[in-house]
């Protein structure tokens, strides 16, 4: 008699229990785009065109603080100081503050600071 004849036979194994290929799709799919998207803003954020965006904004939010609070124009006066290439950039005065802060939507945010002692200082990154 061999050693295998004398073990019992393995127990039927249940129905299958795991998702189906289409379950499985509506699963992983979304954590797929998300990864996806991260990826590709990390890439822009952290690439030239992020540094460049960076640049952009604080250079808007300077001049523009120079512009408002330093010469005393107004806000549309103020954008026609801006170079070609720039109206990507978007700009929020904060009056009460006495800041401007400008920002390239979802890659940079710099902000400028009024001091009437020192003129228009850029707040760090």
């Amino acid at each position: 008699m061999l050693a295998s004849e004398t073990l019992d036979p393995p127990p039927s194994l249940p129905p299958s229990s795991s998702p189906s290929p289409r379950r499985r799709w509506l699963i992983w799919a979304p954590v797929l785009a998300l990864c996806l998207l991260a990826g590709g803003w990390l890439g822009l954020r952290y690439s030239t065109t992020g540094r460049q965006a960076q640049l952009a904004a604080g250079y808007i939010a300077h001049v523009t603080c120079s512009c408002r609070f330093v010469g005393g124009r107004d806000m549309a006066s103020c954008d026609t100081d801006r170079e070609p290439g720039t109206e990507v950039v978007e700009v929020a005065e904060d009056g009460a503050g006495r800041s401007i802060t400008a920002r390239v939507p979802l890659l940079a945010k710099r902000t400028a600071r009024f001091d009437p002692e020192y003129g228009c200082t850029l707040d760090p990154p």
